[in-house]
């Protein structure tokens, strides 16, 4: 009780006062005339007027400075990027580089021979014409040299994707050097601006195409060394092969010394057997397209309904898994499924059209993962590859991942 009699009167004090506050003004405007009472209440709507339009004048060059800041942040370009678009599409990065040879070539010859920034040619100083025109000429190495600092250091720090950023800042240094050299006329000539935004939009080609053309590169050379190891696989297949006919021929012939008929039908039908098997290798080895498509995941890297579908001629495509499974992802691969084909390409092809849409990687083709459960893998396997699959698992064993969670919730 005490505590709400407290409260009570403590608010009962509080409206007294705001009572007494209202009352104050009451006798304020009482003892005014209705002239004065309008007058300061046309003062008050003026006031409020005027903070309004200040506020509007603010916005407005507030929005004003944003429009002349040039986005340069690493994070915030990034997140803007899209598929590149060549400005230039030449053929290849030589072609590129030597079109910025040439642009750069007419760039010094423009500014060696002071067709880059210029000035006013009647500018005096103390009546002599003689030193307006020096005072020009060196304001104006000033500002091309402030300019080219500029576009250098854009050249330098180029990325394709910083590209319109970058033609953005040099817009901004012709404006200023405009607002600098107003007196004397100084300004950026169109042509050597127009090389600078050239040299740029070269640059960033360049740097586009040597970026797509070491990705075909570094996808060549993993052909080639998936190729090599099937060689080698194909090659050591062979030889097994060979040194166990040899084996049976030489039991062979024993046996037909000791005329023993049923070991000879039976060492007969073997060697038909290893030449059948060394005919397999062979034709396999000669057939680029044949080999096996696999679907696999790796939950613990990638997450829930994320698959590879790749291919491989190896003759043992296990071995092709395991090695994707290296130490460069923290946990080893699951396989769902082998589908051996003749022509192998063809089939993984067809997949990766179907699953077109729910690619990862929606710029480089040659990553081959995509958004999709293993069951709707199997369900489009089942109407391309039908009798040829060999094997199919739905869930991921996912063993490792599994276990180091285990792991990590008992020691938490």
């Amino acid at each position: 009780m005490p505590e709400r009699s407290g409260g009570f009167f403590t608010g009962k004090k509080k409206l007294e006062a705001e009572n007494a506050e209202l009352r104050a003004w009451i006798d304020r405007l009482g003892a005014m005339e209705a002239v004065q009472v309008s007058a300061m209440v046309r003062d008050l709507y003026e006031q409020q007027a005027e903070l309004g339009k200040a506020i509007e004048d603010a916005g407005r060059r507030l929005m004003e400075v944003q429009r002349q800041i040039v986005l340069t942040e690493e994070t915030a370009l990034l997140q803007e990027v899209g598929v590149y678009e060549y400005r230039h599409p030449l053929t290849d990065a030589v072609a590129y580089k030597d079109r910025l040879a040439e642009i750069r070539s007419r760039i010094k010859a423009m500014a060696r021979d002071g067709n880059a920034v210029v000035g006013a040619t009647n500018w005096q100083v103390n009546g002599s014409l003689a030193e307006g025109r020096r005072m020009v000429r060196d304001f104006s190495k000033l500002m091309l040299r402030a300019y080219n600092a500029e576009a250098d250091n854009c050249v330098r720090t180029m990325r394709p994707y910083k590209l319109q950023s970058a033609i953005d800042r040099l817009e901004k240094a012709v404006q200023l050097i405009v607002k600098l050299g107003k007196t004397m006329n100084i300004h950026v000539t169109v042509e050597y601006h127009r090389l600078r935004l050239l040299e740029l939009e070269l640059t960033a080609d360049h740097l586009a195409k040597q970026e797509e053309e070491k990705e075909r590169v570094r996808a060549q050379r993993e052909r080639q060394r998936e190729e090599e190891a099937a060689r080698r696989e194909f090659e050591r297949e062979k030889a097994r092969l060979r040194k166990e006919e040899a084996h049976y021929r030489a039991a062979l012939s024993k046996v037909l010394a000791n005329g023993d008929e049923g070991a000879v039908a039976e060492l007969k039908a073997k060697l038909e057997e290893i030449g059948a098997a060394v005919s397999d290798v062979e034709a396999r080895e000669a057939n680029i397209r044949a080999g096996y498509v696999y679907v696999i995941s790796n939950v613990g890297a990638f997450g829930d309904n994320v698959i590879k579908i790749g291919m491989t001629r190896r003759l043992e495509p296990e071995d092709r898994v395991r090695e994707l499974g290296d130490a460069s992802v923290p946990f080893k691969f699951d396989t769902h499924a082998l589908i051996f084909s003749d022509d192998a390409v063809g089939l993984e092809a067809r997949l990766h059209a179907a699953l077109s849409e729910r690619r990862v990687n929606k710029v480089n083709l040659r990553r081959e993962f995509f958004h999709a459960t293993p069951a709707e893998v199997r369900e489009l396997l089942e109407k391309i590859a039908g009798q040829h699959l060999l094997e199919y698992r739905d869930l991921p064993e996912a063993l490792e991942w599994r276990q180091s969670r285990r792991a990590g919730e008992e020691t938490a």
